[in-house]
Protein backbone atom coordinates (compact mmCIF):
# COMPACT_ATOMS: atom_id res chain seq x y z
CA UNK A 1 0.00 0.00 0.00
CA UNK A 2 1.29 3.47 -0.84
CA UNK A 3 2.20 5.63 1.86
CA UNK A 4 -0.30 8.24 2.27
CA UNK A 5 0.89 11.95 2.45
CA UNK A 6 0.74 13.24 6.21
CA UNK A 7 -2.54 15.20 7.18
CA UNK A 8 -2.73 17.63 10.17
CA UNK A 9 -6.37 16.37 11.88
CA UNK A 10 -7.72 19.41 14.81
CA UNK A 11 -11.08 19.30 16.24
CA UNK A 12 -13.57 22.02 16.76
CA UNK A 13 -14.55 21.03 19.90
CA UNK A 14 -18.82 21.21 20.40
CA UNK A 15 -19.44 17.88 22.78
CA UNK A 16 -21.40 15.76 20.98
CA UNK A 17 -21.43 18.19 17.88
CA UNK A 18 -17.58 18.37 17.13
CA UNK A 19 -16.02 17.58 13.90
CA UNK A 20 -12.49 17.27 12.62
CA UNK A 21 -10.62 19.11 10.30
CA UNK A 22 -8.35 17.73 8.11
CA UNK A 23 -5.43 19.96 6.42
CA UNK A 24 -2.86 18.19 3.76
CA UNK A 25 -2.59 17.03 0.06
CA UNK A 26 -4.27 14.75 -1.92
CA UNK A 27 -7.35 14.44 0.31
CA UNK A 28 -9.85 14.76 -2.63
CA UNK A 29 -8.74 11.08 -3.26
CA UNK A 30 -9.04 10.23 0.60
CA UNK A 31 -12.36 8.80 0.50
CA UNK A 32 -12.78 7.06 3.93
CA UNK A 33 -12.68 10.53 5.35
CA UNK A 34 -16.28 11.30 3.83
CA UNK A 35 -17.91 8.10 4.45
CA UNK A 36 -16.88 7.48 7.94
CA UNK A 37 -19.80 10.35 8.73
CA UNK A 38 -22.18 9.30 6.04
CA UNK A 39 -25.60 8.09 7.50
CA UNK A 40 -26.47 6.47 3.74
CA UNK A 41 -23.72 5.77 1.18
CA UNK A 42 -25.75 8.58 -0.91
CA UNK A 43 -24.47 12.05 -1.87
CA UNK A 44 -25.03 15.24 -3.12
CA UNK A 45 -22.29 17.82 -4.34
CA UNK A 46 -22.77 20.87 -4.89
CA UNK A 47 -20.34 23.28 -6.81
CA UNK A 48 -19.79 26.25 -9.06
CA UNK A 49 -18.64 26.31 -12.81
CA UNK A 50 -15.31 27.46 -11.70
CA UNK A 51 -14.17 24.43 -9.71
CA UNK A 52 -16.04 21.49 -11.10
CA UNK A 53 -14.16 21.02 -14.14
CA UNK A 54 -11.37 21.08 -12.02
CA UNK A 55 -12.18 18.71 -8.61
CA UNK A 56 -15.47 17.25 -9.29
CA UNK A 57 -15.08 14.14 -11.11
CA UNK A 58 -11.88 13.35 -8.89
CA UNK A 59 -14.13 13.57 -5.89
CA UNK A 60 -17.17 11.62 -7.61
CA UNK A 61 -14.96 8.97 -9.03
CA UNK A 62 -13.18 8.69 -5.31
CA UNK A 63 -16.67 8.24 -3.93
CA UNK A 64 -18.13 5.89 -6.25
CA UNK A 65 -15.34 3.64 -5.62
CA UNK A 66 -16.29 2.96 -2.13
CA UNK A 67 -20.11 2.30 -3.39
CA UNK A 68 -21.46 5.76 -2.39
CA UNK A 69 -24.00 6.88 -4.99
CA UNK A 70 -22.92 10.62 -6.18
CA UNK A 71 -25.57 13.61 -7.39
CA UNK A 72 -24.17 16.79 -7.73
CA UNK A 73 -25.47 20.45 -8.86
CA UNK A 74 -23.34 22.75 -10.25
CA UNK A 75 -24.34 26.56 -9.82
CA UNK A 76 -22.94 29.59 -11.41
CA UNK A 77 -19.68 31.41 -9.67
CA UNK A 78 -19.70 34.41 -8.11
CA UNK A 79 -20.78 36.24 -4.59
CA UNK A 80 -24.25 37.46 -6.51
CA UNK A 81 -24.98 33.62 -6.29
CA UNK A 82 -25.66 34.04 -2.40
CA UNK A 83 -29.04 34.78 -2.58
CA UNK A 84 -32.62 33.12 -2.71
CA UNK A 85 -32.68 32.69 -6.23
CA UNK A 86 -30.15 30.18 -6.19
CA UNK A 87 -30.78 28.67 -2.79
CA UNK A 88 -33.71 27.61 -4.41
CA UNK A 89 -31.89 26.19 -7.58
CA UNK A 90 -30.48 24.23 -4.99
CA UNK A 91 -33.76 22.83 -3.55
CA UNK A 92 -35.12 22.22 -6.60
CA UNK A 93 -32.05 19.88 -7.33
CA UNK A 94 -32.30 18.19 -4.10
CA UNK A 95 -36.29 17.75 -3.97
CA UNK A 96 -36.21 16.29 -7.90
CA UNK A 97 -33.23 14.10 -7.11
CA UNK A 98 -35.50 12.64 -3.86
CA UNK A 99 -32.51 13.48 -1.17
CA UNK A 100 -33.71 12.82 2.51
CA UNK A 101 -32.76 13.89 5.58
CA UNK A 102 -29.68 11.24 5.29
CA UNK A 103 -28.11 12.14 2.50
CA UNK A 104 -25.47 14.45 3.05
CA UNK A 105 -24.53 17.55 1.14
CA UNK A 106 -20.93 18.24 0.12
CA UNK A 107 -19.46 22.38 -0.27
CA UNK A 108 -17.00 21.80 -3.22
CA UNK A 109 -15.80 25.48 -3.62
CA UNK A 110 -14.79 28.61 -2.11
CA UNK A 111 -17.07 30.59 0.91
CA UNK A 112 -19.98 31.27 -1.59
CA UNK A 113 -20.24 27.69 -2.51
CA UNK A 114 -19.95 26.87 1.42
CA UNK A 115 -21.91 29.35 3.03
CA UNK A 116 -24.96 28.70 0.86
CA UNK A 117 -24.70 24.83 0.93
CA UNK A 118 -24.22 25.22 4.59
CA UNK A 119 -27.57 26.98 4.45
CA UNK A 120 -29.12 24.85 2.27
CA UNK A 121 -28.71 22.09 4.16
CA UNK A 122 -29.79 23.47 8.22
CA UNK A 123 -33.09 24.04 6.20
CA UNK A 124 -33.62 21.51 4.13
CA UNK A 125 -36.32 18.96 5.62
CA UNK A 126 -35.52 20.58 8.84
CA UNK A 127 -31.50 20.15 9.03
CA UNK A 128 -29.47 17.31 6.61
CA UNK A 129 -25.67 16.96 7.21
CA UNK A 130 -22.89 18.65 5.25
CA UNK A 131 -19.42 18.32 4.62
CA UNK A 132 -17.20 21.46 3.73
CA UNK A 133 -14.66 20.50 1.04
CA UNK A 134 -12.98 24.07 0.79
CA UNK A 135 -10.96 24.71 -2.21
CA UNK A 136 -10.11 28.40 -1.94
CA UNK A 137 -7.40 29.85 0.91
CA UNK A 138 -10.19 31.99 2.80
CA UNK A 139 -12.70 29.00 2.65
CA UNK A 140 -10.08 26.56 4.26
CA UNK A 141 -8.52 28.77 6.62
CA UNK A 142 -12.20 30.68 7.74
CA UNK A 143 -15.41 30.04 6.23
CA UNK A 144 -15.46 26.75 6.58
CA UNK A 145 -14.86 26.42 10.20
CA UNK A 146 -17.77 27.26 12.45
CA UNK A 147 -20.74 26.80 11.08
CA UNK A 148 -21.86 30.29 9.82
CA UNK A 149 -23.99 30.00 6.75
CA UNK A 150 -25.85 32.70 4.96
CA UNK A 151 -27.25 34.05 2.08
CA UNK A 152 -26.81 37.86 1.38
CA UNK A 153 -29.38 40.79 0.99
CA UNK A 154 -29.36 43.62 -1.31
CA UNK A 155 -29.11 45.78 2.27
CA UNK A 156 -26.79 43.43 3.88
CA UNK A 157 -24.36 40.89 3.28
CA UNK A 158 -24.85 37.41 5.13
CA UNK A 159 -28.31 38.98 6.98
CA UNK A 160 -30.35 35.48 6.56
CA UNK A 161 -28.70 32.80 7.67
CA UNK A 162 -27.74 29.99 10.63
CA UNK A 163 -25.56 28.52 12.44
CA UNK A 164 -25.58 24.79 11.46
CA UNK A 165 -22.12 23.24 12.18
CA UNK A 166 -20.61 20.53 9.05
CA UNK A 167 -19.74 16.55 10.06
CA UNK A 168 -16.25 17.47 9.06
CA UNK A 169 -13.94 20.39 7.06
CA UNK A 170 -11.31 18.51 4.46
CA UNK A 171 -9.10 20.80 3.77
CA UNK A 172 -6.96 19.65 0.82
CA UNK A 173 -4.29 22.12 -0.03
CA UNK A 174 -3.71 20.65 -3.73
CA UNK A 175 -6.34 22.70 -4.83
CA UNK A 176 -4.85 25.92 -3.84
CA UNK A 177 -2.33 25.00 -6.95
CA UNK A 178 -4.83 26.32 -9.20
CA UNK A 179 -6.22 29.37 -7.33
CA UNK A 180 -5.94 32.73 -8.78
CA UNK A 181 -3.20 35.36 -7.40
CA UNK A 182 -5.99 37.50 -6.43
CA UNK A 183 -8.14 34.91 -4.52
CA UNK A 184 -4.81 33.64 -3.19
CA UNK A 185 -4.29 37.11 -1.59
CA UNK A 186 -8.07 37.29 -0.49
CA UNK A 187 -7.52 34.27 1.75
CA UNK A 188 -4.51 36.14 3.12
CA UNK A 189 -6.66 38.68 4.98
CA UNK A 190 -8.28 36.44 6.53
CA UNK A 191 -5.18 35.01 8.11
CA UNK A 192 -3.43 38.55 9.20
CA UNK A 193 -6.67 38.80 10.89
CA UNK A 194 -5.93 35.96 13.22
CA UNK A 195 -2.70 37.50 14.26
CA UNK A 196 -4.06 40.90 14.54
CA UNK A 197 -7.01 39.78 16.65
CA UNK A 198 -5.06 37.31 19.26
CA UNK A 199 -1.79 36.15 18.16
CA UNK A 200 0.91 38.62 17.85
CA UNK A 201 3.57 35.78 17.33
CA UNK A 202 1.78 34.88 14.21
CA UNK A 203 1.74 37.98 12.95
CA UNK A 204 5.29 38.47 13.05
CA UNK A 205 5.54 35.09 11.60
CA UNK A 206 3.46 36.56 8.44
CA UNK A 207 5.95 39.39 8.42
CA UNK A 208 8.61 37.25 8.19
CA UNK A 209 6.89 34.84 5.88
CA UNK A 210 4.95 36.80 3.51
CA UNK A 211 7.06 36.48 0.05
CA UNK A 212 7.02 32.37 0.77
CA UNK A 213 3.30 32.65 1.06
CA UNK A 214 2.74 34.42 -1.96
CA UNK A 215 5.26 32.36 -3.82
CA UNK A 216 2.83 29.10 -2.28
CA UNK A 217 5.43 27.39 -0.36
CA UNK A 218 3.59 24.90 0.25
CA UNK A 219 5.24 24.26 4.00
CA UNK A 220 4.58 27.94 4.94
CA UNK A 221 1.43 27.95 3.21
CA UNK A 222 0.10 24.96 5.31
CA UNK A 223 1.80 26.43 8.43
CA UNK A 224 -0.34 29.08 7.67
CA UNK A 225 -3.67 27.44 7.54
CA UNK A 226 -2.83 24.80 10.67
CA UNK A 227 -2.51 28.27 12.49
CA UNK A 228 -5.45 30.01 11.47
CA UNK A 229 -7.54 26.90 11.71
CA UNK A 230 -6.73 26.07 15.17
CA UNK A 231 -7.17 29.99 16.49
CA UNK A 232 -10.58 30.06 14.85
CA UNK A 233 -11.69 26.46 16.14
CA UNK A 234 -10.29 27.73 19.58
CA UNK A 235 -12.96 30.54 19.53
CA UNK A 236 -15.64 28.68 18.10
CA UNK A 237 -15.16 26.28 20.61
CA UNK A 238 -15.54 28.69 23.27
CA UNK A 239 -17.99 30.96 21.50
CA UNK A 240 -20.04 29.14 19.35
CA UNK A 241 -23.25 31.46 18.53
CA UNK A 242 -21.40 34.56 18.65
CA UNK A 243 -22.50 35.98 22.48
CA UNK A 244 -18.92 37.17 23.10
CA UNK A 245 -15.57 36.04 21.86
CA UNK A 246 -16.24 34.64 18.54
CA UNK A 247 -17.09 38.68 17.74
CA UNK A 248 -13.09 39.60 17.52
CA UNK A 249 -13.23 37.23 14.20
CA UNK A 250 -15.75 40.30 12.62
CA UNK A 251 -12.72 42.54 12.90
CA UNK A 252 -12.42 44.62 9.91
CA UNK A 253 -15.57 43.15 8.85
CA UNK A 254 -18.00 45.78 9.78
CA UNK A 255 -16.44 48.36 6.83
CA UNK A 256 -15.60 45.16 5.01
CA UNK A 257 -19.53 44.18 4.63
CA UNK A 258 -20.20 48.16 3.54
CA UNK A 259 -17.71 48.25 0.97
CA UNK A 260 -19.18 44.90 -0.62
CA UNK A 261 -22.78 46.09 -0.49
CA UNK A 262 -21.65 49.16 -1.45
CA UNK A 263 -19.82 48.35 -4.24
CA UNK A 264 -22.26 45.90 -5.62
CA UNK A 265 -21.30 41.69 -4.78
CA UNK A 266 -18.35 40.43 -6.33
CA UNK A 267 -16.80 44.16 -7.32
CA UNK A 268 -14.17 43.17 -4.06
CA UNK A 269 -13.44 39.87 -3.05
CA UNK A 270 -14.83 39.44 0.67
CA UNK A 271 -10.87 39.14 1.78
CA UNK A 272 -10.22 42.18 -0.21
CA UNK A 273 -13.15 44.46 1.25
CA UNK A 274 -12.16 42.50 5.00
CA UNK A 275 -8.30 43.83 3.99
CA UNK A 276 -9.52 47.44 3.70
CA UNK A 277 -11.65 46.95 6.66
CA UNK A 278 -8.52 46.15 8.88
CA UNK A 279 -7.01 48.96 7.61
CA UNK A 280 -9.86 51.36 8.55
CA UNK A 281 -10.37 49.68 11.86
CA UNK A 282 -6.89 50.44 12.87
CA UNK A 283 -7.02 54.18 11.83
CA UNK A 284 -10.16 54.17 13.91
CA UNK A 285 -8.32 52.07 16.92
CA UNK A 286 -5.33 54.73 16.49
CA UNK A 287 -7.63 58.12 16.00
CA UNK A 288 -9.37 57.13 19.57
CA UNK A 289 -6.12 56.53 21.17
CA UNK A 290 -5.68 52.75 21.50
CA UNK A 291 -3.40 51.75 19.70
CA UNK A 292 -0.09 53.38 18.11
CA UNK A 293 0.69 54.57 15.24
CA UNK A 294 3.82 52.30 14.86
CA UNK A 295 1.48 49.33 14.77
CA UNK A 296 -1.09 50.72 12.34
CA UNK A 297 2.34 50.92 9.89
CA UNK A 298 2.73 47.22 10.31
CA UNK A 299 -0.42 46.55 9.77
CA UNK A 300 -0.97 48.25 6.30
CA UNK A 301 2.42 47.35 5.46
CA UNK A 302 1.16 43.91 5.80
CA UNK A 303 -1.56 43.74 4.12
CA UNK A 304 -0.14 45.91 0.97
CA UNK A 305 2.80 43.27 0.76
CA UNK A 306 -0.06 40.60 0.68
CA UNK A 307 -1.08 42.49 -2.34
CA UNK A 308 -4.61 43.86 -0.65
CA UNK A 309 -6.00 46.87 -0.79
CA UNK A 310 -5.69 48.79 2.36
CA UNK A 311 -8.31 51.66 1.43
CA UNK A 312 -11.52 51.70 1.05
CA UNK A 313 -13.41 52.78 -2.47
CA UNK A 314 -14.83 56.89 -1.77
CA UNK A 315 -17.95 55.72 -1.29
CA UNK A 316 -17.99 58.81 1.37
CA UNK A 317 -18.80 58.82 5.06
CA UNK A 318 -22.16 59.09 5.25
CA UNK A 319 -22.84 55.82 3.07
CA UNK A 320 -20.41 53.92 4.39
CA UNK A 321 -22.28 54.61 8.18
CA UNK A 322 -25.43 54.00 6.39
CA UNK A 323 -24.62 50.82 5.13
CA UNK A 324 -22.82 49.70 8.84
CA UNK A 325 -26.24 50.51 10.01
CA UNK A 326 -27.59 47.12 7.91
CA UNK A 327 -24.63 45.09 9.82
CA UNK A 328 -25.41 42.11 11.94
CA UNK A 329 -23.17 43.82 14.75
CA UNK A 330 -25.64 46.55 14.99
CA UNK A 331 -26.98 46.60 18.99
CA UNK A 332 -29.72 48.64 20.22
CA UNK A 333 -29.41 50.88 17.08
CA UNK A 334 -25.53 51.79 17.65
CA UNK A 335 -22.72 50.30 15.20
CA UNK A 336 -20.69 48.01 17.41
CA UNK A 337 -17.00 47.63 16.06
CA UNK A 338 -14.15 45.05 16.90
CA UNK A 339 -11.04 47.45 17.28
CA UNK A 340 -7.35 46.92 18.06
CA UNK A 341 -4.84 47.63 21.48
CA UNK A 342 -2.17 45.97 20.01
CA UNK A 343 -1.28 44.25 17.43
CA UNK A 344 -2.22 40.90 19.03
CA UNK A 345 -5.15 42.03 21.32
CA UNK A 346 -8.43 42.83 19.72
CA UNK A 347 -11.62 43.65 21.52
CA UNK A 348 -15.31 43.45 20.66
CA UNK A 349 -18.01 45.91 21.44
CA UNK A 350 -16.96 49.00 21.09
CA UNK A 351 -19.00 52.19 20.12
CA UNK A 352 -16.88 54.55 17.73
CA UNK A 353 -18.32 58.47 18.19
CA UNK A 354 -19.91 59.48 15.05
CA UNK A 355 -17.16 62.12 14.26
CA UNK A 356 -14.31 59.68 14.40
CA UNK A 357 -16.23 57.79 11.61
CA UNK A 358 -16.64 60.72 9.42
CA UNK A 359 -12.86 62.09 9.34
CA UNK A 360 -11.46 58.57 9.29
CA UNK A 361 -14.24 57.38 6.26
CA UNK A 362 -14.21 60.69 4.43
CA UNK A 363 -10.19 59.90 3.41
CA UNK A 364 -11.06 56.61 2.10
CA UNK A 365 -10.18 56.33 -1.58
CA UNK A 366 -8.12 59.76 -1.12
CA UNK A 367 -4.90 57.74 -2.33
CA UNK A 368 -6.57 54.83 -3.74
Amino acid sequence: MAEQNPVTVMKVDLADRSYPIHIGPGLLKRAELIASHLLQPRVVIVTNDIVAPLYLETLSTCLRQQRITVESIVLPDGENQKSWQTLNQVFDALLTCRAERKTTLIALGGGVIGDLTGFAAAVFQRGAPYIQIPTTLLAQVDSSVGGKTAINHPLGKNMIGAFYQPKAVIADTDTLKSLPDRELSAGLAEIIKYGLIGDAAFFEWLEANMESLLARDTAALTHAIEISCRNKAGIVARDETEQGVRALLNFGHTFGHAIESGMGYGEWLHGEAVAAGMSIAARVSERLGLLDRAAVDRTVDLLARAHLPVQGPPLGAERYIELMGHDKKVEGGEIRFVLLKRIGEAFAGASVPAETLAIVLAGEGANA
